[in-house]
């Protein structure tokens, strides 16, 4: 089952009514994983977590006693009963017959939801849970209703049976998963690294591992979080980079039960814990960045008002009104007359002691000596990161969701814009503004960089954006467009200066 999704974020808003999601699997008499973990999960991101129990277990932290599995009559009622409360994503965990393979793969194609599966085949007392035979049932009539499998190092190797995690993970979407995430928490190394691949590319997020007996459930704990990402409306890759973050926060606050070892403790919607990223275009281990600052050291301490203009022109109007950052973003002119247009905007910016950041055209930033370039996400895969790093250039990056900061943060830029906080009409956009609550969020989850707010921000708004503490604020039409452009600029630093 392939299923697509508006690439947006979160609205920060509040809800009227949570969002469901539906886990399906086996009640852990522990307490400590199962649907258990799944309901405390889901919960500490704002979800409901409704229950279909696929077996009641017999366990803990010792050994495996019991598997009692219902019978595909008493799930198919469960099921039914819960899809009242309208889920918007399944979460299947454990399955203990081959009567409710049967069954899933019946019902799964009628309700056309997003299913996130954690194959349960081993515990973690390492008792086998699943035989050949209901693998084989699985991998044949499950994984292709799938939207995303979460199988730990050890299963990711039972169901693919080759022995890279690359090739493992293709193996699997071979099988008709759309993603594939291979979570690396079972390995020897120093960090948990986790191989994610899916129609985008492949991808890994890695946390360092955190020295503690207490993990159990960790593994339904990241897969309900990502089903409550899905269900809250976030992209799966934004989904991801939420759901680590969660699962580093829940173990750190993770404790043992009565002496006993515990479970990992989802807390509530993530701020810190950024795992590590890695791709194939931006390797923060083989390319070792990191950017001059922009703010302080002899520099202001914000960005403050931050212009966007589309000619040298504009800056010789603004920048004497006590501007100190501004971005050149030229989309009508190319060879020469860009080249002229970006020596003559780097000379005003030197001359008025501006921050000037040079928006796509790092080549000419670098040959006309630029303070700054400025990219969107899709130049990670096309710019010379390094060549700009060893001009001295500053290097500031666009970002609108979790799963693009986490890849922005690989290359460590010079400040960070998060948008669009408003809607706005400059330029079309899949993603949901974030409003003031959201640019708070990004405020205190990116206390390290200064963070640059821009969309549909104008003088009845730009007081309660500087009040979030954003360092930059980036405006467009609201000065370009105005009667009075030198006025609405000297109006707007009276603003964001103002106590």
């Amino acid at each position: 089952m392939t299923t697509t999704y508006p690439i947006q974020t979160h609205s920060f808003l509040p809800r009227e009514s949570k969002p469901v999601v539906l886990a399906i699997g086996g009640s852990d008499s522990a307490g400590l994983a199962g649907v258990q973990m799944d309901s405390r999960a889901c919960e500490a991101l704002g979800v409901h977590c409704a229950t279909a129990i696929t077996a009641v277990t017999v366990q803990n932290n010792q050994q495996l006693l019991a598997i009692n599995p219902v019978s595909a009559e008493v799930l198919e009622q469960q099921i039914n009963a819960a899809l009242a409360l309208d889920p918007q994503v399944i979460k299947i965990g454990l399955l203990g017959s081959l009567e409710q393979v049967e069954l899933l793969s019946r019902k799964l194609p009628e309700l056309n939801l997003p299913v996130v599966f954690d194959p349960v085949i081993k515990t973690s007392s390492d008792a086998d849970i699943l035989d050949q035979e209901l693998l084989t049932a699985i991998k044949s009539k499950l994984l292709p209703m799938c939207t995303v499998l979460t199988p730990n190092l050890p299963e990711a190797a039972s169901i693919a049976d080759v022995s890279n995690t690359s090739d493992q993970a293709e193996v699997i979407r071979g099988l008709g998963v759309e993603w594939c995430i291979i979570t690396g928490g079972h390995s020897d190394d120093r960090n948990a690294t986790d191989f994610c691949a899916g129609p985008n590319g492949q991808f890994q997020l890695s946390h360092t591992k955190i020295d503690t007996p207490h993990l159990r459930g960790s593994g339904c704990a990241f897969a309900s979080t990502l089903a409550a990402t899905i269900a809250l409306g976030y992209e799966i890759r934004d989904g991801l980079v939420i759901a680590k973050m969660a699962l580093s926060h829940g173990i750190e606050n993770a404790r043992g039960v009565n002496a006993e070892m515990g479970a990992v403790a989802p807390q509530s919607f993530p701020q810190h814990n950024w795992p590590q990223y890695s791709d194939t275009t931006v390797d923060a281990q083989t390319k070792p960045l990191q950017f001059p600052s922009c703010v302080g050291n002899g520099e202001p301490g914000t960005l403050g008002l931050y212009p966007i203009v589309d000619s040298a022109d504009w800056l010789e109007r603004l920048l004497p009104q006590g501007v100190t950052t501004a971005q050149l973003r030229v989309k009508h002119l190319q060879g020469e007359a860009l080249a002229r247009e970006i020596e003559r905007a780097v000379a005003i910016g030197r001359q008025h002691n501006c921050r000037l950041f040079i928006n796509d055209y790092w080549q000419l930033a670098i040959e006309k000596g630029a303070y700054g370039v400025h990219l969107g996400q899709e130049d990670l895969e096309t710019a010379d990161l390094l060549a700009i790093q060893r001009a001295g250039l500053r290097l500031g990056l666009s970002n609108h969701c979790h799963w693009e900061v986490a890849r922005a943060l690989a290359v460590q830029p010079s400040y960070i814009a998060c948008g669009p906080t408003f809607a706005t009409t400059t330029k079309d956009m899949p993603w949901v503004p974030h409003g003031l609550e959201g640019l708070d969020y990004w405020v205190k989850a990116l206390p390290d960089y200064p963070l640059v707010s821009i969309a549909g921000i104008n003088d009845h708004n730009i007081r309660d954006i500087a009040d979030t503490g954003v360092s930059g604020i980036a405006m467009i039409t609201a000065i370009t467009l105005d009667q009075d452009p030198e006025a609405k600029t000297r109006q707007l630093l009276e603003l964001i200066a103002h106590e």
